[in-house]
């Protein structure tokens, strides 16, 4: 099926529904950055198989919104579809929300799987359909009647991450969150993020390419633990340390009808930008809900003693395995054949060869020449460009070891260049050092030092169109708030706290 018959029949199922407008985020039950093949209905959809991406769809138009790393991927993805890219943070472009609000009839429905989007974006959307006299519409997942050879979802086993990688029991975890609850007044606590209850458990999966976590829903409450998860992702072990750490199983589709049945006299910490609608909507009338951060958010950001070795050694590992990819570069390119492809995959092998290696921390991205420029560029062997002894190749590359995770960015001369590259070569390199060299008071956060990196670029009047830098997670997603490098606030990274020492930030 092309794209436009996809979205002719979607368009049916509007009409079917009585929905005006159709919404479909790039997004998993738990608002995870990066989602399983079961939960890529916007790729499905549109063609477009960038990680981040927003696809909405009225009856006679539909729109794209994408970030700056996937501007030059969106357009030639997008083309012939008959979906309208929107550049996200551009000027003159609306937002998603803006863009909801014009279409919107008076009397309409929005129509969205109120399990794909974030209990805080269905409040914000049920508020532009009441200044309309209009309504929600968040029962169906229309994309699942659409999509007949859909993947199932995972149930991939999980595995303990032992004290000597993680540095802190779960016992100790579970208390230092009990007694923030305390503090908030809270006797509950939900958890969607799936990197937040892997933290908390000491417990890694596989139900993300490349990120190590399992579908999982978890609600603490002052004497008690419950984890709403797939029974058979369980192993006999994984169930006798759970069952150490009194935490109970339960099914994983359990987490409505138990968010259902929460006292309506108790109170409810929990982040409304990860949890979903549907269990927000779910939650008894009159219970009180503190909308916070997870406190295990920060706490996980913060690597101990532990963590902070290991890393180390992780980066030793890692890079023995790209020291000797570039020798391998150097000594080869001009003399066989290798393309951008085959270079990311031997840099692949390199790392699988180190010792605790589990995984690569995410799809490795090796861009020569103008393909660089997409800062997410994914090399397909069939189309992948030839490596020549002239220009630059860029590898954005990383690996998950049991002593922890890396994410490396680094640009290869493969043999003469322009002057304008060697100007913007160094005056990179002049950033990165500016930023790594940083000396600052405690309270700030990367907002307050991105302009040492940006600066000598905005100087010159260029600018790259994405952070940077970012928290990396511990054997988790590599990309983790609240730490990290921008120059302006963006809500939904949610990259702009409070600096603390032990936080591991690239740059």
């Amino acid at each position: 099926m092309t794209i436009q018959e996809k979205l002719a029949i979607l368009r049916e199922k509007m009409k079917e529904n009585n929905m005006d407008i159709y919404m479909i985020p790039t997004a998993d039950f738990h608002q995870s950055e990066y989602v399983g093949e079961y939960f890529k209905a916007r790729s499905y959809m549109s063609g477009f198989t960038g990680s981040a991406g927003t696809l909405v769809v009225t009856l006679t138009e539909a729109g794209l919104w994408t970030d700056g790393r996937y501007f030059i991927q969106a357009e030639q993805q997008l083309a012939g579809s008959t979906i309208t890219l929107y550049r996200m943070s551009e000027e003159g472009v609306p937002t998603v929300k803006e863009f909801v609000e014009d279409k919107l009839p008076q009397g309409g429905v929005i129509g969205f799987d109120g399990r794909v989007l974030s209990s805080a974006d269905g409040a914000a959307y049920a508020k532009i359909a009441e200044k309309k006299q209009s309504s929600l519409s968040v029962a169906k997942d229309l994309v699942n009647e659409i999509w007949t050879d859909r993947p199932q979802l995972p149930t991939e086993k999980v595995w303990i991450l032992t004290d000597e990688y993680s540095g802190e029991t779960t016992a100790s975890k579970l208390g230092r969150i009990r007694e923030v609850m305390k503090e908030k007044g809270a006797q509950a606590h939900l958890i969607s993020s799936l990197y937040d209850i892997a933290w908390i458990l000491n417990l890694r999966g596989n139900d993300i390419s490349h990120v190590p976590v399992f579908l999982s829903f978890l609600l603490i409450e002052e004497d008690a633990c419950k984890l709403f998860i797939h029974a058979e992702t369980l192993t006999d072990e994984v169930r006798a340390y759970l069952a150490d750490n009194d935490i109970t199983v339960c099914a994983y589709d359990e987490i409505y009808d138990a968010a259902e049945k929460i006292a309506a006299d108790k109170v409810m910490l929990m982040d409304e930008h990860t949890i979903n609608y549907r269990i927000r909507m779910a939650l008894p009338e009159g219970l009180k809900v503190v909308d916070n951060l997870n406190p295990s958010e920060r706490m996980k950001a913060i690597k101990n003693e532990t963590e902070l070795k290991n890393t180390r050694i992780a980066h030793l590992k890692d890079g023995v395995a790209v020291t000797k990819f570039m020798y391998w570069l150097k000594t080869h390119v001009g003399k066989e054949y290798i393309t951008e492809y085959t270079a990311g995959k031997y840099l692949d092998s390199l790392r699988a060869e180190q010792e605790h290696f589990l995984d690569l921390s995410f799809d490795n991205i090796s861009a020569y020449g103008a393909n660089a420029a997409m800062m997410h560029y994914s090399a397909k062997e069939e189309t992948a460009a030839e490596l020549k002894p002239e220009g630059f190749l860029l590898v954005d590359s990383g690996g998950h070891y049991y002593e922890g995770t890396t994410d490396i960015t680094r640009t290869f001369v493969l043999g003469p260049l322009t002057d304008k590259q060697k100007l913007h070569f160094t005056t990179v390199c002049r950033s990165n050092l500016n930023l790594a060299d940083a000396k600052f008071l405690y309270g700030c956060s990367g907002l307050n030092l991105d302009i040492l990196s940006r600066g000598p670029l905005w100087q010159m009047g260029i600018d790259y169109k994405c952070g940077t830098g970012h928290g990396v997670g511990h054997i988790l997603n590599v990309h983790e708030g609240p730490n990290g490098f921008r120059w302006r606030v963006v809500a939904e990274r949610n990259d702009s706290g409070r600096l603390e020492e032990g936080m591991i930030t690239t740059d």
